[in-house]
């Protein structure tokens, strides 16, 4: 199964239906293939995830009682997350660290 984490705020009102066509439409993937997307909503304390088994929909809803997530806002990317990172987020930590190393200039010396 794969884990895909859509970036950005998505309303977290919406239902299955509206989720899932959010995932074909806008994103064009496949809502029907072996995989569990994740959505997070203005607020960075809770997530909610859709999945279908080949039965159905399920949703899932994840709220934190204390702390908030770092989750990634730029409404245009989808990424893949591996296991370690799916543990990460459902203990609170950031799924996609940033670099804190920039990469130095071509001929920069010190």
């Amino acid at each position: 199964m794969k884990v895909y984490l859509i970036c950005g705020k998505t309303d977290l009102r919406k239902g299955i239906n509206s989720l899932a066509l959010l995932i074909s439409d806008y994103y064009e993937m496949d809502v029907y293939d072996d995989s569990l997307f994740l959505f997070c909503g203005r607020r960075n304390d809770r997530f909610k995830g859709l999945y279908w088994d080949g039965e159905g929909f399920t949703m899932l809803y994840k709220r934190f009682e204390n702390g908030r997530l770092q989750w990634p806002r730029n409404r245009e990317e989808v990424s893949e997350l591996i296991q370690q990172q799916v543990e990460w987020l459902l203990e609170g930590l950031n799924p996609l660290p940033e670099k804190r190393i920039k990469p130095a200039k071509k001929g920069t010396f010190y």
